[in-house]
């Protein structure tokens, strides 16, 4: 399991995910279903979000109506900042769907 820092235009979510990591297909896949088709994750450990967030973290496991792909444990933003230090975060994982991709003439 990864836990990480979802950033879009929206704001910053926090994510658990069953995928090897934030550059997995189904984790965007996941991620476009609500609403995110440009983002940049940074994962940060896992054993913080759980000491963090506690009995939220178990339930938000628990949660059958969430995927694995992509299990959403807080959606404040502000929240999120407070609560970890920027140093636990890894280097950017950026993600543009909008990009066009043009073949050379």
């Amino acid at each position: 399991m990864k836990a990480g820092v979802i950033v879009s235009g929206t704001g910053a979510i926090l994510v658990l995910t069953a995928c090897d990591s934030f550059e997995d297909p189904n984790v965007a896949d996941s991620l476009r279903g609500k609403g995110m088709d440009k983002y940049i994750a940074f994962e940060i450990p896992v054993d913080e979000v759980r000491a963090k967030y506690g009995q939220h973290f178990s339930v938000t496991l628990a949660d059958r109506k969430q995927s694995d792909a992509c299990r959403v444990v807080d959606v404040d933003g502000s929240r999120i900042f407070r609560n970890f230090q920027l140093d636990v975060f890894s280097r950017p994982i950026c993600h543009d769907e909008t990009v066009i991709h043009r073949k050379a003439a």
